[in-house]
């Protein structure tokens, strides 16, 4: 979800490689942008069909945030890496074998037929959009103009954005008119337009050779995939089980160890260095906390709209359309305007509302209140999301060198992303520890403790929005 960043990357030119030969950029805009807008769609789209592979699958609460975050994992974690082996091999030929690991883990999950085979297509599936997410930008701004690489990379925002918004919506029409394999077929006709254009008006490039951490990958990876894992499997199988104790400790043992392992090492796969930045370090910890509260509440209020208010899969898709679309018209807006009022009151406003508007929801979904009183909490948490998301990403990368900005860029991205799973795993925690079940009335007590956890983690975002500079401090942080 998460390449609001886009308009602040920049390549050094040593790096870039030109086009041999003319090509339109509005071609080009669309041949990086397609596999992406692919890629982010597949982030949220299973969202509106979860009640419905529920009912065919039979899968457990557990299982069903599975279906979520082995895409997610295998994406945040393979990302660094990705970009690396590209910089080597040849970025368009990594993005290349990335559309085709991503297609055909798209045709095994519209062919399974157990939860665990789908589990594992779209763990698959999360790890070629590794391949494609950070490439395409890296291509993008290599294949145009300079003069035109800023207006280039903002479409490219957009159109991320724009996966992310209708990523239920599609998920819930597909699901309703056909079925919910059909939302991974309709990767397969993408993927076959995609890859032709890539080859047509996208030109190779390289980047600077650096080793690849494979140690690093394994520590961080390892520690994120077992934490989660731990979280997941608590409630169903005891918090004081082995099979839930061992991998928390273990989780515990190896995020240490990666710091140590990181240490001095420039070629790390996520460099200590970039945190000396306050601001950087500061943006990450805002998009960590807001992802993990923001998305884990969509997770949850997706199914809500459907199994408790009884819509449909489409109809509860275009009922989320005021929150996930908001952020689309707010922030632009909100990035021209950091100049003028500075990152920390914007992200803190942003922030703010996104806290009070999950205590809304938490408040609305114990009551049972119809979907009218939904809709202005959806448009303020939308709003709220605008605000965050093009302030954070500017500071992300303020201060920095350009010789930084890519692994910065990408490094936010996969701590986001992390946010993303540890939502689901932690909410859905909660929902489960406090008698959730996925009935008409199985929310009835659960999903106000969940979403106030979501509404917590927001809300330490909006503490460490406080260590953002205001607009005095622009120029000397």
């Amino acid at each position: 979800m998460s390449t609001l960043d886009a308009p602040r990357v920049a390549l050094p030119g040593p790096v870039a490689a030109r086009p041999r030969r003319h090509v339109p950029v509005w071609l080009a805009i669309v041949a990086a942008s397609l596999p992406m807008f692919m890629a982010t769609l597949d982030n949220l789209v299973m969202t509106s069909a979860l009640p419905v592979i529920d009912a065919d699958l039979h899968a457990s609460v557990g299982q069903l945030s599975w279906f979520m975050n082995a895409y997610t994992l295998t994406f945040a974690t393979f990302m660094l890496p990705a970009a690396t082996l590209g910089d080597r091999l040849g970025r368009r030929r990594m993005m290349l074998a990335g559309v085709t690991l991503f297609t055909l883990a798209s045709i095994a999950s519209a062919l399974s037929t157990t939860s665990e085979a789908l589990i594992a297509a779209r763990a698959v599936q999360g790890l070629g959009a590794a391949a494609i997410m950070p490439l395409s930008l890296t291509l993008l701004a290599a294949a145009v103009p300079p003069a035109m690489r800023a207006a280039a990379i903002g479409i490219w925002g957009g159109v991320s954005g724009l996966g992310v918004a209708l990523g239920p919506v599609i998920g819930g029409a597909v699901v309703e008119g056909v079925s919910w394999q059909a939302i991974f077929w309709l990767n397969v006709p993408v993927a076959l337009v995609a890859v032709p254009l890539l080859l047509v008006a996208i030109p190779e490039s390289r980047g600077l050779w650096q080793r690849l951490d494979v140690a690093g990958t394994l520590l961080l990876g390892g520690a994120v995939f077992l934490g989660i894992w731990g979280i997941v499997h608590g409630n169903d199988d005891g918090w004081s089980n082995p099979r839930v104790v061992v991998p928390l400790v273990l989780a515990g043992a190896l995020l240490p160890a990666y710091f140590l392992w990181a240490r001095g090492r420039s070629y790390a796969v996520l460099p200590l260095r970039l945190f000396s930045q306050r601001k950087f370090t500061v943006a990450n910890v805002i998009f960590l906390m807001f992802t993990l509260g923001m998305f884990g509440t969509v997770f949850l209020l997706a199914q809500y709209l459907q199994i408790v208010q009884g819509y449909s899969p489409l109809e509860a898709g275009v009922r989320t359309l005021p929150w996930t679309a908001a952020p689309m018209v707010v922030a632009p807006v909100a990035g021209a305007l950091v100049g003028r009022l500075g990152y920390r009151s914007l992200l803190l406003a942003g922030l703010v509302l996104q806290t009070v508007s999950l205590v809304w929801f938490a408040a609305l979904t114990e009551n049972g209140s119809g979907y009218s009183s939904f809709l202005a909490p959806l448009i303020m948490a939308g709003v709220g999301m605008g605000l965050v998301f093009a302030p954070g990403a500017s500071m992300v990368l303020d201060g920095l060198p350009d010789d930084d900005f890519a692994i910065a860029s990408s490094a936010n991205s996969t701590i986001r992303e992390f946010g993303v799973a540890l939502g689901i795993a932690v909410l859905v925690a909660v929902f489960l520890g406090n008698g959730g079940e996925l009935t008409p009335i199985g929310y009835d007590g659960a999903i106000g403790a969940a979403l106030l956890t979501g509404a917590a983690a927001v809300a330490v975002a909006a503490v460490a929005a406080l260590f953002a500079p205001g607009r005095a401090h622009l120029s000397q942080d």
